[in-house]
């Protein structure tokens, strides 16, 4: 303990010293008093040390005249090892009461706020809309590729519909960065403004201010190429006729779908099931991973989800579809083919979880990976995500389930694509990958 004491004063000495000959010598005195310290409480001397001088180090820093640094110096935490000898993480010696983020050698991508504070996400610094805004020109030079188009109708005065709850678990923590999608958004740039408080935190996101009824700017986006299309509607139903309160989405549904694409989107050549693939040299937003894209030729083939407000409006989505309108909603084709989402689905769920509330743990671990309680505290809290720097903590909530799609026509479990039965699909995922089969997507 009296070793201990000695190595503070000294450094403390070390912060407060103005002169070059004195800094050296108080420099001298700590390394010898370091060397002399017990083998055993060398990790946890060095730890302590570091954290009684730092507020002795900023506040010589902020005395110090003309460092313009001073004010990040504040901010940045040490990457320090938790090693008793003075030397950084990268196995270079370090000046006593220097902290290495403050070193020459200082990378400080590692210590970069990536994910918030609970790990559960990937965060950003706070952009300005008017940096994420693209005009059709600026979209159509972008070359978008296994992206997610949100079509949104809205009024500038239309109620928020959480377009954050959309957005987030496409930025679950548990996909690498290069992997998570791009979210275009096309839209009332009025409307979104009011929504980006919540959504500015989040990364790769873009708005086009149009019309999600205009070809041209679907067209913009790449509508085509993306993994999915989401149509929804914050408009407020009219007390006329409620039957009218979908009208806009179902119009862009079969607008999209009466929409063909050729060669000038970067189309190679067509095949037989009118699937086309894209050119392998574009490059994509969404990462500097690219795969070979399968663009759609016809509308038709673009993936798609529609959100409706009555579930009698099922039958208009589909018009070679001769359903009873009398149909119920689970048994229609859209429902089935997962291209249409009604809002009564929500009053059944939430039937389910008043009497097993097991069941939305299990439908958000399949969404989001889970929640934890500091996050679900931080979302009540109404302030939206914090960033935090990266713990050994919170590094481990990225290690957690995710959903995915894997193909039976090629990769490990080819052999089943082909007469194979799903009784041994099943047993094989799971014994030899630890993958559990929740069902056949087609």
């Amino acid at each position: 303990v009296a070793t201990f004491r000695k190595g503070v004063r000294a450094v403390q000495m070390v912060g407060r010293a103005s002169e070059p000959g004195g800094r050296e010598r108080e420099d001298s005195i700590t390394n010898r008093n370091m060397r002399n310290s017990t083998p055993i409480m060398g990790n946890s001397t060095a730890t302590k040390q570091v954290n009684k001088v730092k507020p002795t180090i900023n506040r010589c820093l902020n005395e110090a005249p003309n460092n313009p640094n001073s004010q990040f110096s504040n901010q940045r935490p040490t990457s320090r090892s938790t090693g008793g000898n003075n030397v950084n993480n990268n196995g270079v010696g370090l000046q006593v009461g220097i902290a290495d983020d403050q070193a020459k050698d200082f990378d400080f991508e590692k210590t970069e706020m990536k994910y918030d504070s609970t790990g559960m996400f990937h965060w950003s610094p706070a952009r300005n809309l008017e940096d994420c805004i693209l005009d059709r020109n600026q979209a159509a030079m972008t070359v978008l590729n296994g992206h997610v188009v949100v079509c949104l109708f809205a009024d500038p005065d239309s109620p928020l519909i959480g377009l954050r709850n959309l957005v987030m678990p496409l930025r679950a923590s548990n996909f690498h960065y290069h992997e998570l999608k791009h979210v275009v958004i096309v839209g009332a740039v009025d409307y979104i403004r009011r929504e980006w408080k919540m959504l500015q935190n989040l990364p790769k996101i873009s708005v086009l201010n149009g019309s999600p009824l205009s070809r041209a700017d679907l067209r913009a986006v790449n509508v085509n190429l993306c993994d999915m299309c989401v149509i929804l509607s914050a408009k407020v139903p009219s007390n006329d006729d409620p039957t009218l309160a979908d009208k806009e989405a179902i119009l862009a549904s079969l607008n999209i779908k009466a929409m063909t694409f050729d060669d000038t989107i970067g189309v190679l050549s067509q095949d037989e099931s009118g699937v086309v693939s894209a050119n392998e040299n574009l490059n994509s937003v969404s990462g500097p991973i690219v795969l070979q894209r399968r663009g759609s030729v016809y509308g038709a083939n673009v993936p798609m989800i529609t959100e409706l407000v009555n579930d009698s409006n099922v039958q208009f989505l589909d018009q070679d579809d001769d359903d009873d309108p009398d149909t119920e909603l689970y048994l229609t084709q859209p429902f089935a083919c997962g291209t249409a989402f009604a809002v009564s689905v929500l009053d059944s769920l939430m039937s389910t979880t008043y009497f097993n509330q097991n069941a939305l743990t299990l439908i958000r671990s399949l969404i989001t990976g889970g929640a934890t309680p500091e996050l679900e505290l931080i979302l009540a809290e109404g302030a939206g995500l914090r960033g935090g720097y990266s713990t050994s903590d919170s590094l481990s909530n990225r290690d957690r389930c995710r959903v995915g799609q894997i193909s039976l026509y090629d990769g490990p479990l080819a052999q089943f694509g082909e007469a194979g039965k799903y009784g041994d699909l099943f047993v094989a995922a799971l014994k030899s990958y630890g993958m559990l089969c929740i069902g056949l997507y087609r």
